[in-house]
């Protein structure tokens, strides 16, 4: 199995407000970037979308460890939070529903494809990867014309 490192970020000017996110994938000598954003989204939204786009470009069963400084995706992962919630309906408890179940849902199926760790790692504290994970991830939320991050959308204006 090949073992990938990946270092994501996301963010938005302002929560909501609009928003990207960036990857970087290592494997051995090899090296991608990705980054992408939408119009109005949220900080969260972009933080498990990253991770998301970097696992969506594996083609074949990988060892992922992924690097991220949200501990929102760290922990709901690591904890077992997110299964938790999607077991029970998407709920976290009886009264609350667990936000962005659709990225969720995502993220956990493409987690069962690989061999996947999750560690935190502290937001601008020197770490290069990280740091270029949030270079992307502010040049993306810059960009014109970005797409509608249309669940969110809905979501908010029902």
């Amino acid at each position: 199995m090949k073992e990938i490192f990946m270092f994501t970020d996301g963010g938005c000017k302002g929560n909501p407000g609009p928003g990207g996110y960036g990857v970087v994938l290592i494997y051995g000598n090899y090296r991608k970037e990705l980054s992408g954003g939408y119009s109005l989204t949220t900080n969260n939204r972009m933080e498990l979308t990253a991770c998301i786009a970097g696992l969506k470009v594996l083609k074949e069963p990988c060892k992922v460890t992924i690097y991220s400084d949200s501990k929102y995706v760290v922990d709901s992962i690591s904890k077992g939070w997110a299964k938790k919630w999607k077991k029970n309906g998407w709920k976290r408890n009886p009264k609350e529903k667990a936000e962005n179940s659709d990225l969720w849902e995502i993220l956990l199926d493409l987690c069962s494809q690989h061999e996947v760790y999750f560690e935190w790692v502290k937001a601008h504290a020197g770490n290069t990867e990280n740091e270029r994970c949030d270079t992307l991830a502010v040049n993306a939320a810059s960009q014109p014309n970005l797409p509608e991050d249309k669940i969110y959308s809905a979501h908010i204006y029902k």
